[in-house]
């Protein structure tokens, strides 16, 4: 596989793009909107100065990276000589259905039809089309340039020869790829979600502060990130949706959203993305400043 299509230009899709152009595939990035695109390339050269000031790659690479993008808003044009397609879309069900099924008619029949999604069933947007053998969840982190991890996850049809295919494909693009199966959250979300989720009760039933929960699993779960700065960093609306997954899907308890959160998104706090929530954020600012609401 040389020819690949991103659907979706938003952080994830932009990453996907680069690492794909980076290794030397072909890549068509996907998006309805001429500007999202500019963005998102504009995110890539950025993105590529900083790995060619930092010395990971040279000059010669990141020209060779650009050179292997072009972008369309056209999904017809973008993506019918696709030899793989990874979808990278709004995590929404009808979305990700309606593209699936478009993909299915647009694709040649060989073509992998690939899922970045973090928590919807892969087996539900395999159904779309008339290739379930050939669908596949492909679930890149965040940032995509750095992080190593890629979850591939079967659906109930995906057959051994397109799992094999997108493992050893994950394998060249510098990743290490670790098959899952299709459960709700998959792996990443079923044990992440709950921890963050969890955090947040602590949040609201007064165990600790915004700044001490986050200290606490910092310096002694040696995690990089505190989880109330990670679920603003992933966005708390994206929570919310992965904890409504989760409960609806396996119906215990323990899985329901916190009403903190519920809350929170509800008042449009979702995080960075809107510049508040259990943090607040100033453009150009590192500091990590705790939100009024939360503060002592």
């Amino acid at each position: 596989m040389k020819n690949i299509t991103v659907i979706g230009s938003g952080t994830m899709g932009n990453g996907i793009a680069h690492v794909f152009a980076q290794h030397n595939f072909k890549v068509n990035l996907v998006d309805i909107s001429q500007d999202a695109l500019d963005r998102a390339i504009a995110t890539i050269t950025k993105n590529l100065d900083r790995m060619v000031a930092k010395g990971s790659i040279s000059e010669d690479v990141k020209e060779q990276t650009l050179k292997n993008l072009s972008t369309y808003t056209d999904l017809h044009a973008g993506a019918k000589e696709a030899e793989l397609v990874v979808e990278a879309a709004t995590e929404n069900p009808e979305v990700k259905f309606k593209l699936f099924r478009d993909l299915d008619a647009i694709c040649k029949p060989e073509t992998i039809l690939a899922s970045n999604t973090s928590s919807i069933s892969i087996t539900k947007i395999a159904a779309q089309t008339k290739r379930a053998n050939k669908v596949i969840g492909m679930h890149f982190m965040n940032p995509v340039p750095v992080m190593k991890l890629i979850e591939v996850i079967r659906g109930y049809s995906t057959d051994d020869a397109t799992t094999k295919a997108i493992m050893e494909l994950s394998v060249q693009l510098n990743k290490i790829p670790t098959e899952a199966n299709d459960y709700p959250g998959f792996v990443a979300n079923r044990i992440l979600m709950p921890m963050i989720n969890e955090a947040i009760i602590s949040l609201q039933e007064g165990v600790a502060g915004v700044n001490e929960i986050d200290t606490v699993m910092k310096l002694g779960m040696a995690h990089p990130m505190g989880p109330l700065q990670l679920a603003d960093f992933i966005g708390l609306d994206v929570c919310l949706f992965i904890m409504r997954v989760l409960y609806d899907g396996l119906g215990k308890d323990k899985y329901a959203p916190s009403p903190l959160l519920v809350n929170m998104v509800t008042a449009g706090h979702l995080g960075v993305k809107s510049g508040s929530g259990f943090y607040q954020y100033t453009a150009g600012s590192k500091e990590l400043v705790v939100a009024p609401m939360f503060a002592k």
